[in-house]
């Protein structure tokens, strides 16, 4: 039996120019991932991330943590099957339309527009961004020249493949990767609907980890979002 522990990025940048970009409270989350699994000797075979900064950082800043700790933590591989889907693209591609043919989604551009707080804009863009990006997972919302979540998760699920190939039996590995491979891992181990997959990924929070064991056809799921090293309120985020 193998085990494959996926941790979703550090927080990033919500609402600025670069989006790709841990946020300081990110880098915190990644340097308590790293310091708490070197404090007990959690070991890893394997490690792996996106091409994206904040996965990279990610994995960057906990690989740090390993080695002032005195713990071996392995050079990871860039693995471009795990990078986010462009859920991003398709809000901005879509909105224009949206805002002038359904009151929904106008109400809500309206509301972040005259957000007074950035808690007040970032709750409002979350109402946005699922309302629309379930269009998209649905198929109701169709965009050309963007990935669709139907290529996105076979993307996915074929970059586990072949990451569980070359870890072997009784391996330890680690990927740092986005909200939505994590889903679509859960939805692989569960065998969960497009818009259950979709509850999953707003679930995950920034630096958690969820654990899956796998072993020749199977792949269960043993742990998800899990946050121990994230002790306090403040340290909990989700974009």
């Amino acid at each position: 039996m193998s085990r494959l522990v996926l941790v979703r990025h550090g927080q990033a940048s919500f609402l600025e120019a670069d989006y790709d970009k841990l946020s300081p409270l990110g880098e915190t989350q990644s340097q308590l991932l790293g310091e708490y699994w070197a404090s007990r000797d959690v070991k890893f075979d394997h490690a792996a991330t996106g091409q994206l900064s904040r996965q990279t950082n990610t994995a960057r800043i906990v690989a740090e943590s390993y080695r002032r700790a005195g713990v071996r933590f392995p050079e990871p591989i860039t693995v471009p099957e795990f990078n986010e889907c462009d859920a991003e693209r398709v809000l901005r591609q879509a909105l224009p339309g949206l805002i002038s043919t359904d009151e929904q989604v106008r109400a809500l551009h309206d509301a972040i527009e005259g957000g007074t707080t950035l808690e007040e804009r970032s709750k409002n863009y979350q109402r946005l961004f699922e309302a629309v990006i379930g269009r998209w997972v649905s198929g109701e919302l169709p965009v050309s020249g963007v990935e669709s979540w139907a290529e996105f998760r076979a993307r996915v699920d074929r970059g586990i493949s072949a990451f569980r190939a070359r870890c072997g039996h009784g391996a330890n590995a680690v990927i740092f990767t986005s909200g939505g491979p994590i889903a679509v891992a859960v939805e692989r181990a569960l065998h969960l609907g497009p818009l259950d997959t979709l509850r999953v990924m707003w679930m995950s929070r920034n630096c958690s980890y969820s654990e899956f064991l796998f072993s020749g056809e199977r792949f269960t799921l043993s742990a998800f979002n899990a946050s121990p090293h994230l002790d306090g309120v403040k340290l909990i985020t989700y974009r």
